[in-house]
């Protein structure tokens, strides 16, 4: 049976320092899409004026990676980007993928989480064939409904105009995002494993330390605070429970290694594949796996 809620649509890293940012992920082997204003309307109808934050893509033409960063810290901030910064910056947003909103936000209430209103979403961007609009509908959650991430569900509507293919090719053979790791403080771990349970109609099925959720295409991963130390070593705790890493797939691993190692960046090797710390990554842990 076909799950309403299936896939990693996207993950992100939120800074106040795009530039290095984007510098770092250069680094790691990520061919990023151009740097992205966001725009924001008051009113249907009324010319866009530009919000506090601006994008680049690392795209794999299923799941992507967003670079989000605050560049005007004076410009309007409808998604609260600056107050989550002054939380911590780092790895804070992830999205789901739906092929169906309407069922996937009520999917949503019915996990008991609190939801938006379906949002209808449209931008223009530049293509090899000249301007194309991207639309797509999105849900976000009420972020004290899950604490430990910025999280909502999208549905794509014109997937070629963001996943466009001079973007897909990556020095480092990246080809998509995997897997996601929350780590969860050890008392309300159970509960977040039950409500992402709930969110994606899946059963949790125990890997170790971790609790994992599959999806039609990647998974979630869930380890409890007091375990985390066995999955990520020495890594830094910003907050209770949190986004804490990523995996991307790639497709051959010594490649994918030396390009971040002539870099200068540190990797550690780990029984699929080798792991870049949060501490150089702004935020994300990356494990890299093989395809």
């Amino acid at each position: 049976m076909q799950k309403t809620i299936d896939a990693i649509h996207h993950t992100g890293i939120l800074t106040r320092d795009l530039d290095g940012l984007e510098r770092r992920y250069t680094d790691l082997g990520f061919t990023l899409s151009p740097r992205s204003r966001h725009l924001l309307s008051a009113r249907p109808g009324e010319l866009p004026t530009e919000g506090c934050t601006a994008n680049r893509c690392a795209l794999f033409g299923g799941s992507y990676l967003e670079l989000l960063g605050i560049v005007d810290e004076s410009a309007p901030d409808p998604w609260h980007t600056k107050a989550m910064a002054d939380d911590y910056e780092g790895f804070r947003l992830l999205n789901l993928e739906t092929g169906d909103i309407e069922a996937a936000r009520g999917q949503l209430v019915a996990a008991g989480v609190h939801a938006s209103g379906i949002l209808d979403l449209e931008r223009d961007v530049e293509t090899e064939d000249g301007p194309r609009t991207v639309r797509a509908r999105a849900v976000h959650v009420d972020p004290s409904s899950t604490p430990e991430a910025m999280l909502g569900v999208a549905q794509h509507l014109t997937r070629e105009y963001v996943h466009q293919p001079r973007y897909l090719s990556h020095p480092n053979g990246a080809r998509g995002i995997t897997a996601v790791l929350i780590v969860a403080v050890d008392a309300e771990a159970a509960a977040i494993t039950e409500r992402y349970c709930r969110i994606l109609g899946a059963s949790a099925v125990r890997n170790g330390a971790r609790a994992v959720l599959e999806m039609g295409a990647g998974q979630l991963e869930i380890v409890r605070a007091s375990d985390a130390v066995a999955v990520l070593p020495r890594e830094p705790i910003p907050a209770p429970s949190y986004l804490a890493a990523m995996t991307i797939a790639v497709d051959e691993l010594g490649v994918a290694r030396g390009i971040i190692e002539d870099a200068g960046v540190p990797t550690h090797g780990t029984a699929e594949g080798f792991f870049v710390s949060a501490r150089d990554a702004y935020g994300a842990g990356l494990f890299f796996v093989e395809a």
